[in-house]
C-alpha cells in the first residue's frame, strides 16, 4: 500500500496563514475559526493537495484555489456546512474510495456549490466518511435521479487519513 511520503514541512508565515483562513472561509464560512491556530504547517508531500498540520495534526488540506478540512479535521472539529449526506447503503463503497453516485445520497445542503469540496457524511450517525468535489451545485444535484454527483478525494482509511507526522 503506498504511503504518503513527507518530503518536508515548516511553518507558515502570517501572511500565509491569513491567505489559507480567506480561502478556508470562502469554502466554510465562520466555521474556518474553528481552525484558527498560533502555528500551522504546510507539509510538502508527493499527495495532489496541500496538506496543513494545525497544533501538529493533519486537519486542512487545500489546492491554490480553495482549503478544506481533511476528515480528520472534520472528525476533530465538526462543521454543518457543504454536506451531502447517504444512506448506509453506500457507506461501505465510499469508504473504499468510490465516488458518490445520486442514487445513495439522501439529503444536501444548499451551499454545495459544483467544483468546490464538500464532506460527505452517513445518514445514521452523521459522521464524515469522504471528502469530495461536487461535480453540480446542490439544487441540480437534487434533480438528478443518476450518475455520479461527487468525486471522492479522501476518504476514511485512504493514505492521508492514515498520516502520521
Amino acid at each position: 500500500m503506498p504511503q504518503i511520503t513527507v518530503k518536508k514541512r515548516h511553518v507558515i508565515r502570517k501572511s500565509q496563514v491569513a491567505e489559507l483562513m480567506k480561502h478556508l472561509g470562502e469554502e466554510i464560512g465562520a466555521s474556518a475559526d474553528l481552525f484558527r491556530s498560533e502555528r500551522i504547517e504546510r507539509v510538502e508531500t508527493d499527495f495532489p493537495f496541500e496538506i496543513y498540520l494545525v497544533e501538529r495534526k493533519p486537519l486542512l488540506m487545500g489546492t491554490a484555489d480553495w482549503a478544506f478540512p481533511s476528515l480528520r479535521g472534520l472528525v476533530e472539529r465538526p462543521i454543518p456546512e457543504r454536506r451531502v449526506v447517504v444512506d448506509s447503503g453506500a457507506v461501505r463503497f465510499i469508504v473504499n474510495g468510490a465516488d458518490i453516485m445520486r442514487p445513495g445520497i439522501v439529503s444536501v445542503t444548499s451551499d454545495v456549490r459544483a467544483g468546490h469540496p464538500v464532506q460527505v457524511v452517513d445518514e445514521r450517525h452523521s459522521k464524515p466518511l469522504a471528502v469530495g468535489i461536487a461535480l453540480f451545485d446542490a439544487a441540480d444535484m437534487e434533480k438528478k435521479e443518476k450518475g455520479k454527483s461527487v468525486k471522492n478525494i479522501h476518504h476514511v482509511g485512504d493514505d492521508l487519513w492514515n498520516l502520521e507526522v
